[in-house]
């Protein structure tokens, strides 16, 4: 009772800034759909671009945040030396990275499509470095239990990103995407100098014996996290390369990009998630009940991501709000992005049985096989079906990893997941989302509201009653 009271503590402080950071850097997105009209490109540019350093930041990381709690918390090591050893390893990947990129940037631009702009190239090279940098020290954050400190901070980029987006592009009227990095690199940088005290606080100790079992435990990691970033952003890497239109690419790759941003709210659930509930999974594997602290973690993130999209599917005639009009016409990816980031949480919390008996391999290979999938999909799909490929290649994906997880994860670390009241509740949200979809287009929007927000609070009725009462 007290990880589960711990749980629910550190996943409202997360969640909090993980929601509250989101919302506000959602109220960019009008800001640039505005200033970024569809035709222009910009946005679709942004997208393009963010899915590159996602997937660099993933590479730099060495899968050095999970590989922390696993050490940090075996009693034979010290949590100093076992953060210090992986700040080396990342700082050494990081350091590489900014001299091939500087020392090749022509080439590299050339190659990822930026030949005409290699300063794009430059500024968010060195900020996916600078994030990099930050993500060990945020993650110690995370198993000291300092919860409010890492909210905060992560809160203080959101604000101060926002408030300089205000002001270069509504007061001072920029209008290229130049300025959308321009400003990440100044936020990353501010937000870097924060972290000195508590660098300075550290016992710092590079264990070359350490340093082998940890590069053992997480290289896997790192494939792990390729595959697994790869399903995200892959379909926003390759759509500008497989589109048969090229000057229309980075347009319809905006639609898809800003309208995706909506659906976002999953992740940003999945994620205070995972950074409350991922610490205590190491802690608690000692304890005799463990198995059934983890299916029960499973029941309610299961339930509680339905009810979000069920809120969000419901309250979309508003929600709609947050982009520009003129990218209205990619909304029916919505449900569908929802859907895949529903399956990637699902498959977060099944990828617990091989992170805790160290078989981190096959978390690799299940999220090889999903983006084999995705890619796939994406590469026939995007010339024919343009972005409602991408968002289908994600289920498809997702889906094929999640399943995988669960049947071998079941064969070789069994958990009592309750999968018939998993699949029920799923049943549920089903009827009630077409339900929702049933409201007549043209009826007015109180009513549409009104309609919507009955058949949640009925779902909300049957949760409580099963769940809480």
């Amino acid at each position: 009772m007290a990880n589960l009271k711990a749980l629910a503590k550190d996943t409202a402080i997360y969640g909090l800034s993980s929601i509250v950071g989101r919302f506000l850097n959602y109220l960019l997105v009008p800001l640039y759909t505005h200033y970024m009209p569809k035709a222009s490109g910009d946005y679709g540019v942004s997208t393009n671009m963010y899915a590159y350093t996602a997937l660099m930041l993933v590479i730099l990381t060495f899968g050095m945040e999970t590989t922390l709690f696993r050490f940090a918390n075996d009693e034979r090591e010290q949590p100093d030396t076992v953060f210090s050893t992986g700040f080396a390893i990342i700082g050494s990947l990081t350091a590489l990275l900014l001299l091939l990129v500087f020392g090749f940037t022509a080439p590299i631009a050339s190659l990822t499509g930026y030949a005409a702009h290699p300063e794009y190239l430059l500024i968010m090279t060195t900020v996916v470095a600078l994030d990099a940098l930050q993500a060990l020290p945020f993650s110690y954050l995370r198993f000291q239990h300092r919860a409010i400190r890492f909210a905060s901070l992560k809160l203080l980029f959101i604000v101060l990103s926002i408030s300089l987006n205000v002001v270069f592009f509504v007061f001072l009227g920029k209008t290229a995407v130049f300025y959308v990095f321009l400003i990440n690199l100044l936020c990353t940088g501010f937000i870097t100098f924060f972290f000195i005290p508590d660098l300075l606080r550290i016992h710092w100790h590079v264990d070359g014996r350490l340093l082998r079992r940890m590069v053992s435990y997480s290289w896997p990691i790192l494939l792990l996290g390729v595959m697994g970033i790869l399903n995200q952003v892959a379909d926003k890497i390759i759509f500008p390369k497989v589109y048969p239109d090229k000057a229309q690419a980075n347009v319809e790759l905006g639609v898809y990009g800003s309208c995706a941003k909506v659906a976002m709210i999953m992740a940003m659930i999945t994620q205070a998630f995972r950074y409350a509930y991922e610490p205590i999974v190491f802690a608690k594997a000692k304890d005799a009940d463990k198995t059934e602290y983890y299916a029960l973690g499973m029941r309610y993130f299961v339930i509680f991501t339905l009810l979000a999209f069920l809120c969000v599917m419901g309250w979309l005639p508003v929600l709609r709000y947050m982009i520009g009009s003129d990218y209205w016409e990619g909304l029916s990816v919505i449900p569908i992005v929802m859907v895949a980031e529903i399956m990637m949480g699902i498959y977060f919390n099944l990828s617990f049985w091989y992170k805790l008996t160290d078989r981190t391999i096959y978390g690799a290979l299940f999220s090889l096989i999903g983006c084999i999938v995705l890619l796939a999909v994406n590469i026939w799909g995007i010339p024919h079906y343009s972005y409602m490929a991408c968002a289908w290649g994600g289920v498809a994906g997702y889906g094929t990893a999640m399943l995988l997880s669960y049947f071998v994860g079941q064969r070789l670390y069994p958990i009592p997941y309750p999968i018939r009241a998993m699949a029920g509740y799923t049943v549920l949200t089903a009827a009630c989302y077409y339900a929702i979809t049933c409201i007549p287009a043209d009826a007015p929007l109180w009513l549409h509201l009104g309609i919507s927000t009955a058949i949640i609070l009925a779902f909300a009725g049957i949760v409580y009653k099963r769940e809480i009462k």
